[in-house]
């Protein structure tokens, strides 16, 4: 379907799990070359050997930046270029009170979220920008949009991935290199099947709350970033993308008309 991503170096943080995973094996099948980063390395490694040869996988904590780093460079020494960055990377929020929350919790969701964004994305950019040609993909959130009540550190680090979106890809765009986010709704990954599971997620106030009235699948998520990084997405930048079936777009159900319109 995008003939032009075959043998492209895709970059996946967070690739072994998730959003991640889906988009790794959507890029693969596209013929792309991808590079599975992510905390636990052994998975990463085994998922890339499951896609293919030419794949790689590869360990790496977005939060620190000597790890960051090695990751770029490896990348480099072993494909001479990167055409396409996914910030995936991320941890689970506390959903509790405010007063209740982990100020310590707090700040490791803004250094996954946000920070490994940034520093994954500069490293990244520094090659593309040479190249004269890039396209990044980061995961906003509708808790970067919404006021999601108990998720402080989670709504904070995805208001400030859709920001650097916006500032990355206004100061990028002349030199070739886009920047563009994905915010998804509540998409049924394991970990959100889990918290399902647990009783601490309700699966039916989310479905009616959503004009499709489901959530959403993986793929669902991988089809839009094969979008933004192929050529028919090659005017956008700055920009985040809601992929929530409705979600942000409706008020509370309970608001829905339903008198006379006389």
């Amino acid at each position: 379907m995008y003939s032009e991503l075959a043998s492209k170096v895709i970059l996946i943080t967070g690739g072994a799990s998730g959003l991640g995973l889906a988009g790794a094996i959507a890029f693969a099948k596209e013929g792309a070359i991808v590079v599975v980063a992510d905390l636990n390395q052994a998975t990463a490694i085994t998922i890339a050997n499951q896609l293919g040869t030419q794949h790689l996988g590869i360990g790496c904590d977005v939060a620190e930046e000597g790890q960051v780093n090695h990751v770029v460079d490896t990348v480099m020494e072993q494909y001479g270029h990167i055409d396409v960055l996914v910030n995936c990377a991320g941890i689970a929020d506390q959903a509790r009170p405010t007063i209740e929350q982990d100020v310590a919790v707090f700040r490791r969701l803004l250094d996954i979220h946000l920070t490994g964004t940034y520093m994954m994305t500069k490293a990244c950019a520094k090659h593309m920008l040479a190249q004269g040609k890039g396209s990044v993909i980061n995961i906003s959130s509708i808790a970067g949009v919404s006021g999601l009540t108990l998720r402080n550190g989670y709504s904070a680090a995805k208001a400030g991935i859709s920001m650097i979106t916006r500032t990355m890809g206004c100061e990028w765009a002349a030199a070739g290199v886009r920047v563009n986010a994905i915010a998804p709704g509540y998409i049924l990954t394991p970990l959100v099947q889990t918290v399902i599971d647990q009783g601490k997620l309700d699966r039916r106030e989310i479905e009616r709350h959503t004009p499709m009235g489901r959530l959403g699948a993986p793929e669902d998520i991988a089809k839009v970033m094969l979008f933004l990084a192929s050529d028919q997405a090659s005017y956008m930048t700055g920009v985040t993308v809601p992929v929530d079936g409705g979600y942000t777009s409706w008020g509370a159900p309970s608001d829905a008309f339903t008198g006379s319109a006389d």
